[in-house]
């Protein structure tokens, strides 16, 4: 019989009264102005913990010895002032976050790295080793993980049961941050409901990877790390995981800029792109409204398009993604983009941010054209991650993010 994919675990949290002081917006998603901002007035921001390098000297480099030290001796600091508490026992933790009229409800637990490493939490990005090496660092030195890896799961109605159950109480924590995105957590520390818990969710064979690809392989590296050196806890052979079920998670279209036009004049460009593109000049933004539509902006002008061939149905998942398709019939044939990953000439704008941002980047003079697609599905991610493929970097943009501070796994136990 397969070992469960979701375990309880003693985790670290805001004390009562203190989770508005705690919580704070995932390491990965704010700059340093933004952070140095954002903990103003706030000495005990999750921020301290995540991105320590906000209370050294400006100019220290974030991958410096003494940037982990300080993130570890400021999680030890919370802790002494009793700012986060520490459970005795196992328990399981229900997360809802509420985004205007977006409501996602998932359950905080503990993964076997194992899984991770047999492709029973299956992936569908490839990771930068730069990356890793940072949150390896991080998690090692913290000597907990602190940042959550976003998960999926086909949705059961047992589970559907059991997290109306416990969330039918006061919760634990009730929190909205600066961005209006609510947070509300319930611990489960009762043993009788951590067992329910536990059975509900015992049929989950396979979880899926939505958010956090360095942050689980980071994981899997501090596992081999700590087996090494003969660790005599092993609670460094799991790590944490937020999971939802697929039917409430959010994706959000994650779009392209271009800073150049690889040689060609715009009427050269356009006449390329019409080899693959039915291309339309429209008066507003063109926002895609379905699968194999994209938006286009250049010049001070939007445009509609759609692929002239589309992939049947029989096609590989990775080949029926709007992604790959705008990569291999535009990107890497007329822009000269043969590795989204490195090039210097393309960045991603996330969804959250609108159509407007992509204009602006273009007007600006940087850029020379954008653009926008229709959001990947949550079936063509699993469908991509069963076969085994990768998608290419920024395919998807889930919304509302996870806060980091609510929950913690430490590794000392």
């Amino acid at each position: 019989m397969q070992e469960r994919l979701l375990h309880p675990f003693p985790g670290i949290r805001p004390a009562p009264g203190a989770a508005a002081d705690v919580a704070a917006p995932p390491y990965d998603v704010v700059s340093f102005d933004e952070a140095t901002a954002l903990v103003e007035g706030r000495p005990w921001s999750f921020l301290h913990v995540s991105r320590p390098e906000i209370d050294l000297p400006a100019g220290t480099d974030p991958h410096a010895d003494e940037v982990y030290d300080k993130g570890a001796s400021n999680l030890k600091a919370m802790i002494e002032a009793g700012k986060l508490i520490r459970d005795d026992a196992p328990c399981f933790y229900v997360y809802r976050i509420i985004m205007g009229e977006h409501s996602q409800t998932g359950l905080v637990a503990a993964t076997p790295v194992d899984a991770y490493l047999r492709n029973i939490v299956r992936k569908h990005e490839f990771t930068r080793r730069d990356k890793e090496d940072d949150r390896v660092r991080q998690i090692d030195e913290v000597d907990a993980q602190t940042g959550p890896v976003l998960v999926v799961h086909q949705p059961r109605a047992q589970i559907l049961a059991i997290l109306a159950d416990v969330t039918s109480v006061e919760p634990s924590y009730d929190v909205t941050q600066p961005d209006g995105v609510r947070h509300i957590v319930w611990a489960v520390t009762a043993e009788a409901d951590v067992q329910r818990v536990a059975d509900a969710y015992a049929p989950v064979d396979v979880l899926y990877i939505a958010d956090g690809h360095h942050r689980s392989a980071a994981a899997a590296r501090v596992a081999g790390l700590r087996a090494d050196r003969g660790s005599t806890s092993d609670a460094h052979t799991r790590f944490l995981i937020v999971a939802f079920p697929t039917d409430e998670l959010q994706i959000l279209d994650y779009n392209r800029v271009v800073k150049d036009l690889n040689g060609l004049s715009k009427d050269e460009f356009l006449a390329r792109v019409t080899d693959a593109f039915e291309v339309t000049e429209v008066s507003d933004p063109a926002r895609p409204e379905n699968q194999h539509a994209f938006g286009m902006y250049l010049d001070g002008v939007w445009y509609a398009m759609e692929l002239r061939e589309v992939p049947g149905a029989d096609a590989p998942p990775l080949d029926r993604l709007d992604v790959k398709l705008l990569s291999d019939r535009l990107l890497e044939p007329v822009l000269g983009i043969a590795d989204p990953r490195t090039d210097p000439r393309i960045d991603f704008v996330g969804g959250i941010r609108g159509l407007d941002a992509l204009a602006a980047r273009v007007d600006s003079g940087d850029w020379a054209v954008a653009f926008a697609l229709f959001a990947t599905s949550i079936d063509d991610l699993m469908a991509v991650a069963d076969a085994n493929e990768v998608m290419p970097p920024k395919s998807t943009w889930f919304e509302p993010k996870l806060a980091d501070g609510l929950v913690s796994y430490p590794l000392d136990v």
